[in-house]
Protein backbone atom coordinates (compact mmCIF):
# COMPACT_ATOMS: atom_id res chain seq x y z
CA UNK A 1 0.00 0.00 0.00
CA UNK A 2 2.85 2.37 0.82
CA UNK A 3 4.16 1.89 -2.73
CA UNK A 4 0.80 3.11 -4.07
CA UNK A 5 0.46 0.05 -6.30
CA UNK A 6 -3.24 0.02 -7.19
CA UNK A 7 -3.40 -3.77 -7.55
CA UNK A 8 -1.76 -4.25 -4.16
CA UNK A 9 -4.14 -1.74 -2.60
CA UNK A 10 -7.16 -3.51 -4.12
CA UNK A 11 -5.93 -6.87 -2.81
CA UNK A 12 -5.29 -5.31 0.61
CA UNK A 13 -8.84 -3.91 0.79
CA UNK A 14 -10.40 -7.19 -0.34
CA UNK A 15 -8.38 -9.08 2.27
CA UNK A 16 -9.43 -6.93 5.23
CA UNK A 17 -12.76 -5.37 4.27
CA UNK A 18 -14.92 -7.99 5.99
CA UNK A 19 -13.10 -7.73 9.31
CA UNK A 20 -13.04 -3.94 9.23
CA UNK A 21 -16.72 -3.68 8.33
CA UNK A 22 -17.64 -6.30 10.95
CA UNK A 23 -15.82 -4.41 13.70
CA UNK A 24 -17.44 -1.12 12.64
CA UNK A 25 -20.92 -2.69 12.63
CA UNK A 26 -20.29 -4.13 16.08
CA UNK A 27 -19.26 -0.75 17.48
CA UNK A 28 -21.71 1.47 15.60
CA UNK A 29 -24.71 -0.85 15.32
CA UNK A 30 -25.57 0.70 11.95
CA UNK A 31 -24.64 -0.83 8.60
CA UNK A 32 -24.55 2.45 6.69
CA UNK A 33 -22.36 4.13 9.30
CA UNK A 34 -20.15 1.02 9.35
CA UNK A 35 -19.64 1.32 5.58
CA UNK A 36 -18.53 4.92 6.06
CA UNK A 37 -16.22 3.92 8.92
CA UNK A 38 -14.69 1.12 6.86
CA UNK A 39 -14.10 3.47 3.95
CA UNK A 40 -12.51 6.07 6.23
CA UNK A 41 -10.33 3.34 7.77
CA UNK A 42 -8.88 2.44 4.39
CA UNK A 43 -8.41 6.10 3.47
CA UNK A 44 -6.43 6.65 6.69
CA UNK A 45 -4.43 3.49 6.09
CA UNK A 46 -3.64 4.74 2.58
CA UNK A 47 -2.54 8.14 3.89
CA UNK A 48 -0.42 6.71 6.69
CA UNK A 49 0.86 3.50 5.11
CA UNK A 50 4.44 4.70 5.28
CA UNK A 51 4.10 5.09 9.06
CA UNK A 52 3.23 1.40 9.58
CA UNK A 53 5.98 -0.37 11.52
CA UNK A 54 5.82 -4.20 11.39
CA UNK A 55 7.94 -4.40 14.55
CA UNK A 56 5.06 -2.90 16.53
CA UNK A 57 2.45 -5.45 15.44
CA UNK A 58 0.66 -7.20 12.63
CA UNK A 59 -0.88 -5.16 9.83
CA UNK A 60 -4.30 -6.53 10.80
CA UNK A 61 -3.86 -5.19 14.34
CA UNK A 62 -2.82 -1.79 12.98
CA UNK A 63 -5.78 -1.68 10.62
CA UNK A 64 -8.30 -2.85 13.23
CA UNK A 65 -7.01 -0.19 15.62
CA UNK A 66 -7.63 2.46 12.98
CA UNK A 67 -11.13 1.05 12.40
CA UNK A 68 -11.88 1.06 16.12
CA UNK A 69 -10.74 4.66 16.48
CA UNK A 70 -12.71 5.80 13.42
CA UNK A 71 -15.84 4.05 14.68
CA UNK A 72 -15.53 5.49 18.17
CA UNK A 73 -15.02 8.97 16.72
CA UNK A 74 -18.16 8.54 14.61
CA UNK A 75 -20.06 7.27 17.63
CA UNK A 76 -19.04 10.27 19.72
CA UNK A 77 -20.26 12.67 17.06
CA UNK A 78 -23.49 10.78 16.44
CA UNK A 79 -24.48 9.95 19.99
CA UNK A 80 -24.29 12.66 22.59
CA UNK A 81 -26.24 10.72 25.20
CA UNK A 82 -24.82 7.32 26.15
CA UNK A 83 -26.81 4.15 25.72
CA UNK A 84 -27.74 2.16 28.79
CA UNK A 85 -24.97 -0.39 29.51
CA UNK A 86 -27.61 -3.13 29.70
CA UNK A 87 -28.43 -2.45 26.05
CA UNK A 88 -24.78 -2.94 25.17
CA UNK A 89 -24.69 -6.17 27.16
CA UNK A 90 -27.60 -7.49 25.12
CA UNK A 91 -25.65 -6.71 21.94
CA UNK A 92 -22.52 -8.59 23.05
CA UNK A 93 -22.53 -11.88 21.28
CA UNK A 94 -24.53 -10.84 18.25
CA UNK A 95 -22.71 -12.14 15.21
CA UNK A 96 -22.32 -9.63 12.41
CA UNK A 97 -20.70 -10.29 9.06
CA UNK A 98 -18.48 -13.10 10.24
CA UNK A 99 -17.41 -11.52 13.53
CA UNK A 100 -17.74 -14.19 16.19
CA UNK A 101 -17.30 -13.57 19.90
CA UNK A 102 -15.76 -16.33 21.96
CA UNK A 103 -16.79 -16.94 25.53
CA UNK A 104 -19.73 -14.55 25.25
CA UNK A 105 -21.60 -16.12 28.13
CA UNK A 106 -18.60 -15.75 30.44
CA UNK A 107 -18.21 -12.07 29.55
CA UNK A 108 -21.93 -11.37 29.94
CA UNK A 109 -21.99 -13.14 33.27
CA UNK A 110 -18.95 -11.23 34.52
CA UNK A 111 -20.48 -7.92 33.39
CA UNK A 112 -23.77 -8.73 35.09
CA UNK A 113 -22.01 -9.38 38.40
CA UNK A 114 -20.50 -5.90 38.44
CA UNK A 115 -22.29 -3.20 40.44
CA UNK A 116 -24.28 -0.86 38.16
CA UNK A 117 -21.97 2.12 38.63
CA UNK A 118 -18.86 0.07 37.80
CA UNK A 119 -20.52 -1.62 34.82
CA UNK A 120 -21.67 1.72 33.43
CA UNK A 121 -18.22 3.31 33.78
CA UNK A 122 -16.51 0.30 32.20
CA UNK A 123 -18.93 0.06 29.28
CA UNK A 124 -18.76 3.79 28.57
CA UNK A 125 -14.96 3.68 28.59
CA UNK A 126 -14.40 0.38 26.78
CA UNK A 127 -17.23 0.30 24.25
CA UNK A 128 -17.86 3.98 23.69
CA UNK A 129 -14.36 5.30 24.16
CA UNK A 130 -15.45 7.88 26.70
CA UNK A 131 -12.73 9.42 28.83
CA UNK A 132 -12.88 9.44 32.61
CA UNK A 133 -13.57 13.18 32.46
CA UNK A 134 -16.50 12.68 30.06
CA UNK A 135 -17.98 9.95 32.26
CA UNK A 136 -17.48 12.18 35.30
CA UNK A 137 -19.47 14.94 33.61
CA UNK A 138 -22.20 12.55 32.43
CA UNK A 139 -22.67 10.92 35.83
CA UNK A 140 -21.94 14.07 37.85
CA UNK A 141 -19.35 12.39 40.07
CA UNK A 142 -15.70 13.24 40.72
CA UNK A 143 -13.20 12.08 38.11
CA UNK A 144 -11.32 10.08 40.76
CA UNK A 145 -14.49 8.13 41.48
CA UNK A 146 -14.88 7.28 37.80
CA UNK A 147 -11.26 6.12 37.55
CA UNK A 148 -11.70 3.94 40.63
CA UNK A 149 -14.91 2.43 39.21
CA UNK A 150 -13.23 1.58 35.91
CA UNK A 151 -10.15 0.11 37.57
CA UNK A 152 -12.17 -1.91 40.06
CA UNK A 153 -14.45 -3.18 37.29
CA UNK A 154 -11.45 -4.19 35.17
CA UNK A 155 -9.88 -6.06 38.07
CA UNK A 156 -13.14 -7.89 38.75
CA UNK A 157 -13.52 -8.76 35.05
CA UNK A 158 -9.94 -10.04 34.90
CA UNK A 159 -10.52 -12.20 37.96
CA UNK A 160 -13.88 -13.51 36.71
CA UNK A 161 -12.45 -14.32 33.28
CA UNK A 162 -9.23 -15.67 34.79
CA UNK A 163 -7.03 -13.36 32.75
CA UNK A 164 -3.40 -13.06 33.75
CA UNK A 165 -0.39 -11.19 32.42
CA UNK A 166 1.46 -14.33 31.32
CA UNK A 167 1.62 -14.50 27.57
Amino acid sequence: MASRDTQAVAAFVRRFQGRIYGLAVTILGDRQAAEEAAQETFVRAWRHAAAYDPRRGAVSTWLLTIARNVSIDMLRVRRQEPVDPNTIMSMVGAEEEGVAFEDVDRVRSALRRLPDDQRRALVLAAFYGRTAREISELDKVPIGTVKTRIRTAMLKMRAALEVNDDR
